[in-house]
């Protein structure tokens, strides 16, 4: 693999605004380089073909070459990355979109600066964020798919104090659930840490501290509930109305004092506040659905190829030539690779929005079950690639802004070959057959749940079955034996 391929690569996985961060530092050290005019040039998926040598300036520079070749190389007017063509329409049922894009191809030379290479995260705060805390905490407490998916996107919602303002019936009408759905995941989110975080107002997050401290009595909840008499210092009228005495009620304001009433505070800057989507999703007329890369955040570069001809054609500094030639060089492969990284994100995200189109037109419920390989495989590209496209990548829709990774979700073979189940379906049945368990000759092992669910139609291994049970927090049959033994 290439320098430049690698370069390339790492563009790939970068958010649009770490990838305009990146393309700042290379107008910096390129003097060749300049910022687009930010014109529009919209075309739709069927008419984003390969473009030509005039249109991205994609034609290998020979730096052994006289001046004058180099210059016709990379075309006689300055040359402009298309990257805001970036728009594909698809119709209810089309097939894949966008032709083939081949890293594995990109061509030598350049490798955008001396510079070593770039690191996103240099260029961030390295403490962690309140978001990326609260998402650790999520993979280990939800195991539902499409719970942790409204997990998600509640807490893509927090501002930075740790609070959700949002609306939930409007969130849960955005995402196709119900609202008791809504609010059972938020009870879950709502006992992470920092304990407070979740909160709605200030009063319940109060509250969900004081709960964990065991001093929730009632007194202290009828103070909660009239915090606007504590803050007007109406101090005997709130003692009356809490049932306390002065003394007593300066015991309680003192406990609450303790409390923290913002602890989103106590982590970085949080992300999620300043979330830009990388794609768009908009529902056509006809059922079907655009797919449009965020041209406002994605970063458009010139090669000023006029400079490069008066600088090489009016020195006869072999030093002075080479740095321009190389200069060249580089700007050429910037904007090959951002064409390129474009182009596979639209391909990517438009596949995504094919195969799940149910979320899309009816919620969260009707998610599929997939993963990287059945997008890769019908995009004819690696999984590798659809994973670092999907991976630190958004996408606004009607439903909310969602990461591109949301949408793959696991999946079971059904034994005649037809729709796979999801996994979360599958746990639901382990869970509901062991329930159904009475007493202890009945209690069934993983092998025998291995039989009742292919009889069902399911192909699973007896380890995923264990897995699952397990995640379940369910014991094993030895133990749910000795259980039901007991209870006898």
């Amino acid at each position: 693999m290439t320098p430049q391929l690698q370069q390339a690569i790492k563009l790939l996985t970068l958010s649009n605004i770490e990838l305009s961060i990146f393309v700042e530092e290379q107008l910096e050290s390129n003097p060749l380089l300049e910022r687009g005019t930010g014109t529009e040039n919209r075309r739709t998926e069927d008419e984003f073909a390969a473009p030509t040598e005039s249109e991205t300036g994609l034609k290998e520079l020979d730096l052994n070459a006289p001046s004058q070749a180099a210059s016709d190389a990379m075309d006689a007017s300055e040359q402009q990355l298309n990257a805001d063509a970036t728009v594909a329409d698809i119709a209810p049922g089309a097939a894949s979109v966008g032709g083939d894009i081949d890293w594995s191809k990109a061509g030598s030379g350049g490798s955008f600066s001396a510079s070593s290479d770039y690191d996103p995260a240099a260029n961030t705060a390295q403490e962690i964020s309140l978001r990326e805390h609260l998402t650790a905490q999520l993979a280990m407490a939800i195991h539902d798919e499409r719970d942790r998916m409204i997990g998600s996107y509640l807490i893509d919602q927090v501002d930075e104090n740790g609070y959700l303002r949002a609306d939930l019936a409007d969130l849960a009408d955005r995402l196709g659930v119900g609202p008791n759905r809504i609010g059972a995941v938020l009870t879950v989110l709502q006992t992470f840490e920092p304990t407070g975080v979740m909160a709605r107002d200030l009063s319940e997050c109060l509250a969900l501290q004081l709960r964990e401290r065991g001093e929730l009595d009632m007194h202290m909840q009828f103070l909660l509930d009239n915090l606007d008499m504590l803050a007007k210092h109406d101090l005997s009228g709130l003692a009356k109305v809490c049932g306390l005495s002065l003394d007593d009620l300066g015991t309680y304001t003192s406990r609450l004092r303790a409390l923290a009433p913002k602890p989103g505070l106590a982590f970085g800057t949080d992300t999620s506040g300043v979330v830009e989507p990388d794609v768009f999703i908009h529902e056509r007329p006809d059922g079907g659905w655009t797919v449009e890369l965020n041209s406002e955040t994605l970063p458009r570069v010139l090669v000023n190829s006029r400079y490069y001809t008066e600088v090489v054609g009016g020195t006869k500094d072999e030093k002075v030539k080479s740095y321009m030639s190389e200069c060249a060089q580089n700007a050429s492969w910037l904007v090959k690779s951002l064409d390129q990284r474009a182009r596979t994100i639209l391909k990517v995200a438009s596949e995504i929005v094919k195969l799940q189109d149910g979320f899309f037109a009816y919620g969260v419920d009707h998610l599929r079950p997939l993963n990287l390989k059945t997008v890769a495989d019908a995009i004819e590209m690696h999984e590798s690639t659809v994973s670092r496209v999907t991976s630190n990548k958004y996408v606004a829709t009607t439903r909310g802004t969602f990461e591109l990774k949301y949408f793959f979700t696991a999946a079971i073979a059904a034994t005649d070959g037809g729709e796979a189940y999801s996994a979360e379906a599958v746990r639901h049945r382990i869970k509901i057959l062991i329930e159904e368990e009475r007493e202890p000759k009945n209690v069934l092992s993983d092998d025998k749940l291995v039989g009742l669910l292919q009889n069902q139609g399911i192909d699973i291994a007896r380890r995923t079955v264990a897995k699952y049970r397990e995640s379940l927090n369910i014991p094993s049959s030895v133990q749910r034996r000795r259980i039901l033994k007991n209870k006898q």
